[in-house]
């Protein structure tokens, strides 16, 4: 036996193969591979022996990788070998297209020819590379091979069969005959033709598969938009609708699927106890009435058993299943081609089949061999088995019913044959309640006392009430299995040729199939047996194997396999669709279905599977599993249609399906069909699978995997995006749609981590106004030096957004400074009209401590750059004192002060946080302050009134600020503040000089408050100023500069000059001081206290002085909530 070894020599050959190389080197000039006598195939590079008879065992024998370059393939006998060195990690999903940055993986580059590209070949395969790995990419479907491997007790060998090679007929098109024509089409579609009439039955059977061959159409163009790679249907819907959607029909499908699996094996047991052997059950009724419910209760006992049996075979394997499906496939074929050869044969001769019917009325004729009441033998009249049946004896002047009397009992032909006419009776409906009698047609009777529920009449009856939407339930699951080709593709020689044409063919034929079956068994048969549902009047025979030739047993056994490799099909296929979703991560509590045994057979999944199916056959009852999973199997062809039709609008640039007879219309079409059959079907049923699926869907998006898979509900979303954007005109909006877009300033501390979350927490507290919010943070540096860092800052920032539950967007700059970065922030933050209107930001608390003046020196450009952009400003004092989203504050109030009116903003804001479970149970406070000269109750009524126009709940209280003299501590607080000012100025001071001036200031403050209080006293109407003489500063400044060692200690020892007071700062300070004063004697206690922000100083001279007066006026409270507006109007009193 020959081995043949294929390498492409790179870099590092003698290194990779350490010296055990062949003696014999030769170079291939040519592509054309040569051939060594050891049968070594040589490409581009070496000879050598397989390394395995030189006992050395190669690296890893993937077609990619030997050590850094080499990239090697080892073939044995057409079998592909693969094994992996331990500690070897597992490749991500694998694609062709997919750049891959290591450098010991597929960068083969010779350095000869594309010096040039060399930087770029580093990082991008050449195209050579990239076209042998598309011919060499395989990751395909769970299919027949991948559960056929062989894998050794080291889990490091995989022994695969050979490539798919299935073509169109036997890979797309026999299995999905084989799904799709089963169960009910041997034991409901006589009973459907019978009860519905020709017409209305044509109509059913036209729309169900005029709803599969439009979902077939969709499902064409998905499938040939590129390899589906995995989970068939599934796939395709999750990749193309996105996770929540996929994971909620793909759910719906595979329950759709397991109870699929109920059903026939319901159907397998009724066959089975019904035709072929009815004395096997267990329950046999005593008295007529009970024969319904002993039947169910065999078909629970049996039906279970079946189950265990066939998963039992499936978790053996599922080699095995798929081994047999071509023996059931051959089933169906025969028993299809027998009844064409039947109907065929009742043209010549019509099989002999009689009923017997009493008047128009139909008659169980198991229970008596002649149809006649009496007969005469040698002269002598005998009373029958059917007198019996409906007389107290069998003697002649018996008491009989009166029915049985007054009409005769006729015998006629159950299957009269093609050419009788019998078509005509059939062509309209006969539907009934449960127990109604089943009769003939135009046929004559005498009508009598209805006796006929009496326990011993031998009459067929409907088993259950029927009415046309009852029956498109039924119907439908028989045109179900169009998924079979794509669940397949794995197998398949070529999927995107083979599963549009082939998944088209086979519900083409099986249309034919249905249509010509209606037409034809409504023509041949009578219309009292197609409404038997069981053959009860032609001695318990399947009614479609009485019309079959050459026999009605081809029929029985036909279907009975049939339905038992559906059923196996079902179990086999079910588990494997669980365990793609399981895998896929987006379920989380699912996630324990994707293990299995170690060869990938889904174990766990099969155990879910069984459990589920076992539901179904509790239910014990074909017709009622029909519907339930009719709804499952209609949700995911909608979404199949959905997902094309969405593809096809946004004209994605990746979707170029290589099945071009699609249209969205005929998506949309095939959509419209799926619901409306839903709600015909059974209206609560359809509630029922759409709730399930919601349900899943909105876990899925709560809990759910975060993936990407591109898929079209994404592009639907920014497509819708764009739309509103475009259309969303950039004015401002009017003011009953304002609301609070925030533009969120964050600092990050030394970790790029958020420096105050509870920012966050408050931005979560503030969206019931549904509004933007745009989170952003600031780096100092160059992008250049900095994008990774940025990058990295963004993420975290998302962390905490996410621990935060804010929903909004992040955006992290790099600029040269901080009040650059910010500054182009609130200008350029957001989109077209989707813009911040408000800007939300922490105070600066240790301003007074920095080393350098940067900090408060931001903040208020900040509050310029906001002003300026007429945005609103929102600045939070002791942000990490501010509850966090999880926190619920018990009774307590927000307190509004509302010194200036400027928008509205200060009476919205306590509005929009107490709609948040945090602040729901506080009370809402607004206080206003009442000059000398203002009539305070008459400013109450105003504002109670104002307040009850705006729809607002709250206390108001009208706080009277009269004028009174400046205090000693106000100028106290202005000396202190003037004197730190100054100084920081004119002396431009060292960083060691700040450290000591602060300290003196201490001092000094501690020394002025005596001498101020002593002073205030007696001359209280003293205002003071300390300024600094020309002359003086001069000197100082000459002295400074001459002698360097002089400290800050003398100057505090000059005397200020108490004349030219600065009035204004005086007055400033003490409006802050008063009005501190006033809002800490009335909210001290409040939870948040929202104050009127006021403005900056017109010139920058004064920003030190600013920064003080905050300070001061917000002293003494634990939560602040500066507000300044935007200018304005952001709350109205119209509706």
């Amino acid at each position: 036996m020959k081995e043949r070894v294929v390498v492409l020599v790179g870099l590092w050959l003698m290194e990779a193969w350490e010296g055990h190389l062949s003696p014999i080197f030769s170079l291939s000039p040519s592509p054309d591979p040569l051939r060594s006598p050891a049968g070594v195939t040589l490409l581009c590079g070496v000879e050598c022996a397989p390394p395995w008879t030189l006992g050395v065992r190669p690296l890893l024998l993937t077609p990619y990788l030997v050590r850094d370059s080499v990239v090697m393939c080892v073939s044995v006998r057409g079998v592909e070998v693969r094994r992996r060195r331990a500690g070897d990690v597992t490749p991500r999903e694998s694609s062709p297209f997919i750049n891959n940055t290591d450098q010991d993986q597929e960068n083969y580059y010779d350095g000869k020819n594309m010096a040039l590209f060399e930087e770029e070949i580093e990082s991008n395969p050449m195209v050579s590379s990239l076209l042998n790995k598309l011919v060499n990419y395989t990751n395909l479907t769970q299919g027949v091979t991948e559960h056929e491997e062989y894998e050794n007790e080291e889990g490091v060998t995989k022994i695969r069969v050979k490539s798919p090679q299935m073509g169109t007929f036997i890979g797309v098109y026999l299995p999905c005959m084989q799904n799709i024509l089963g169960v009910i089409l041997f034991l409901r579609l006589t009973w459907i033709v019978g009860t519905a009439g020709i017409l209305e039955s044509f109509a059913i059977v036209v729309m169900c598969c005029t709803c599969t061959m439009l979902t077939a159409i969709s499902m064409s163009a998905i499938a040939t938009n590129g390899v589906v790679p995995a989970g068939g249907s599934y796939y395709m819907i999750s990749r193309s609708l996105g996770p929540e959607f996929g994971g909620a029909v793909g759910l719906c499908f595979y329950l759709g699927t397991t109870f699929a699996g109920s059903m026939y094996i319901l159907g397998t047991i009724e066959i089975l106890l019904t035709y072929i052997v009815p004395n096997a059950a267990v329950f046999v009724a005593e008295k007529k009435e009970g024969e319904a419910e002993a039947m169910l209760n065999n078909m629970r006992v049996y039906g279970t058993c079946c189950l265990a049996l066939m998963a039992l075979v499936v978790f053996v394997g599922v080699k095995y299943v798929n081994k047999l499906a071509l023996v059931f496939l051959a089933c169906v074929v025969l028993s299809i081609m027998a009844i064409y050869a039947g109907v065929i044969k009742t043209v010549i001769e019509p099989p002999d089949f009689p009923i017997c019917l009493l008047g128009n009325r139909s008659l169980q004729n198991h229970n008596f061999e002649k149809c006649v009441k009496t007969e005469v033998i040698k002269n002598v009249t005998y009373t029958t088995k059917l007198w019996e049946l409906f007389c107290d004896s069998h003697h002649l002047n018996a008491t009989c019913d009166e029915y049985f009397t007054l009409n005769n009992v006729t015998e006629i032909q159950g299957i009269p044959g093609l050419l009788s006419g019998v078509i005509k009776d059939n062509m309209w409906g006969d539907y009934g309640p449960s127990g109604m009698l089943v009769e003939k047609k135009r046929q004559s009777s005498v009508p009598a006392q209805d006796n006929s529920r009496d326990i011993y009449m031998p009459y067929v009856f409907n088993d259950i009430s029927t009415f046309f939407t009852l029956l498109v339930g039924i119907y439908f699951p028989s045109v179900t299995g169009i998924m079979a080709g794509s669940n397949r593709s794995g197998d398949l020689r070529d999927a995107q040729r083979s599963i549009p044409f082939g998944t088209i063919l086979a519900i083409a034929t099986t249309s034919f199939i249905y249509m010509t079956c209606v037409v034809l068994f409504g023509a041949c048969i009578e219309g009292v047996v197609l409404r038997d549902k069981f053959g009860d009047s032609v001695k318990k025979n399947l009614v479609i194997g009485t019309l079959a030739w050459p026999s009605p047993w081809v029929i029985v056994i036909g279907s009975f396999f049939s339905c038992c490799g559906a059923g196996l099909q079902s179990l086999t296929g079910a588990p494997r669709l669980l365990q793609a979703i399981a895998r896929d991560g987006i379920v989380p509590f699912l996630q324990v279905f994707g293990h299995g045994k170690a060869n990938g057979e889904p174990t766990w999944a099969l155990l879910m599977t069984a459990g589920i199916c076992e539901i179904g056959i509790l239910i014990a009852s074909l017709d009622a599993v029909a519907p339930i999973l009719s709804m499952f199997f209609l949700m995911c062809y909608l979404f199949v249609n959905l997902a094309c039709a969405v593809q096809t609008l946004l004209r994605t640039p990746n979707w170029r399906p290589r099945f071009k007879f699609y249209h969205w219309t005929l998506s949309f079409l095939g959509m419209s069909l799926c619901v409306s059959l839903m709600f015909i079907s059974s209206w609560y049923y359809a509630l029922v699978a759409m709730s399930i699926a919601g349900c899943i869907y909105k876990y899925i998006e709560y809990r759910g995997a975060e993936k990407e898979w591109g898929d079209g509900i994404r592009g639907l979303s920014l497509n819708a995006a764009r739309y509103a954007l475009i259309r969303l005109e950039e004015v401002q909006p009017h003011t009953k749609n304002w609301r609070p877009q925030l533009l969120v300033l964050l600092k990050l501390d030394s970790d790029l981590g958020v420096k105050h979350p509870r920012l966050l927490s408050f931005t979560t507290q503030l969206k019931a106004g549904k509004g933007l919010t745009i989170v952003s943070s600031v780096l100092e540096g160059t992008y250049m030096t900095l994008g990774a860092e940025a990058k990295s800052a963004e993420q975290n920032v998302k962390s905490a957004m996410h621990a935060e539950r804010t929903k909004g967007f992040c955006h992290v700059v790099v600029s040269s400074n901080l009040r650059d970065g910010f500054s182009h922030l609130i200008q350029s933050a957001g989109l077209g009209g989707m813009k911040h209107n408000a800007v939300l930001m922490a105070w600066p608390g240790a301003w007074k401590q920095a080393e350098d003046s940067y900090p408060w020196k931001n903040f208020i450009e900040t509050v310029r750059e906001t002003t300026s952009a007429h945005q609103a400003l929102l600045v939070a004092k002791n942000i990490d004192k501010f509850p966090s989203s999880e926190d619920r504050l018990g009774e307590g109030t927000i307190d509004v002060w509302w010194i200036v009116h400027d928008g509205g903003l200060l009476m919205l804001l306590p509005f929009l946080l107490r709609q948040h479970k945090v602040w729901r149970k506080c009370k809402m406070r607004i206080f206003t302050v009442a000059q000398m000269d203002d009539n305070s109750i008459q400013m109450k009524k105003d504002l109670q009134m104002f307040l009850y126009h705006l729809r607002l709940n709250a206390v108001v209280e009208v706080v009277e600020m009269h004028d009174s003299d400046i205090a000693a501590f106000t100028y106290e607080k202005t000396l202190v503040m003037e004197q730190r000012s100054q100084m920081l100025k004119q002396m431009q001071l060292s960083r060691n000089e700040r450290e000591r001036e602060a300290q003196l200031i201490t001092k000094l403050g501690t020394k002025s408050h005596g001498n101020l209080n002593d002073n205030a006293t007696a001359t209280p109407d003293h205002r003071v100023h300390m300024t600094w003489t020309k002359d003086k500063l001069i000197t100082e400044k000459n002295r400074n500069r001459s002698e360097p060692n002089v400290g800050v200690k003398d100057l505090f020892n000059m005397k200020p000059e108490w004349e030219n007071l600065n009035q204004s700062n005086v007055r400033r300070m003490h409006t802050a001081v008063k009005l501190n004063e006033v809002v800490v004697n009335k909210s001290q206690g409040a939870q948040l206290v929202l104050l009127n922000m006021p403005g900056p100083p017109k010139t920058k001279g004064g920003d030190e002085n600013y920064m003080e007066f905050l300070e001061v006026l917000m002293d003494g409270l634990d939560r602040v909530l500066l507000v300044r507006g935007g200018g304005r109007e952001v709350i109205t009193i119209y509706s």
